[in-house]
């Protein structure tokens, strides 16, 4: 005699729907539970050394001045910038290129 299948248990659909709703607003909750543990700080401000803040200072005057220029139309709206430094400034490659990166 062949081995008798076991009963199948009958669920409505409705349960299933209820248990889908119920799984998945459990791993909804957790998800957001875990994102907002584990959320970084805003990026710290960097402090900027006084000389740099000056040679900021002054690239941006320089291009607050060529912005207009450029906007009437004039010949030559290019602003070059040399990097001429003198003994015992510091270098502030990393930091003008931060600050100008922001700016876009």
């Amino acid at each position: 005699m062949p081995a008798r299948m076991p009963a199948r248990i009958r669920t409505s659909r409705r349960t299933w729907v209820v248990a889908w709703t119920v799984l998945c607003a459990g791993g909804l909750a957790a998800t957001a539970g875990l994102n907002a543990s584990t959320t970084p700080d805003p990026h710290p401000e960097k402090s900027v050394s006084a000389d740099c803040a000056q040679q900021i200072a002054d690239i941006d005057a320089q291009l607050g001045k060529a912005e207009p220029e450029a906007a009437r139309g004039e010949e030559n709206p290019l602003l070059a910038i040399s990097d001429i430094r003198t003994a015992g400034e510091a270098n502030c490659d990393e930091e003008l290129r931060d600050h100008l990166q922001g700016d876009r």
